[in-house]
């Protein structure tokens, strides 16, 4: 399980920016996943408590939003969702695309006071 990993590098970039920014408290830290991230969303809500533990994000509360994993046809130039559609264009059944998004993974937003 790599997530453990990362997420102890981003809580480190999180400490590392609220230092810079005099930010006494962490309220929020929010992550975007993009479903064909090779991050689990699961692991990631599992493995942080124990990432947090004595961190400045202690009782910082964790929310993911997830990014679809959309690609756009390379025949009919539809843009559609790869796992929903099995990774075959739903328009004209073409395989042949081009991946837009869904292998992200971002620190999106870091809610303090």
């Amino acid at each position: 399980m790599h997530e453990l990993g990362v997420l102890i590098e981003v809580i480190e970039t999180v400490e590392n920016f609220a230092r810079k920014n005099a930010l006494s408290k962490i309220d929020t830290l929010v992550l975007q996943i993009g479903e064909l991230s090779s991050m689990i969303p699961r692991y990631i809500e599992v493995c942080y408590p124990a990432a947090v533990h004595d961190t400045l994000l202690k009782d910082a509360k964790l929310k993911i939003e997830i990014l679809p994993g959309n690609a756009i046809c390379k025949k009919c130039n539809k843009v559609f969702n790869l796992i929903a559609n099995n990774n075959t264009c739903p328009n004209c059944k073409s395989r042949h695309w081009e991946l837009l998004c869904g292998k992200e993974f971002v620190i999106k937003e870091i809610i303090a006071y």
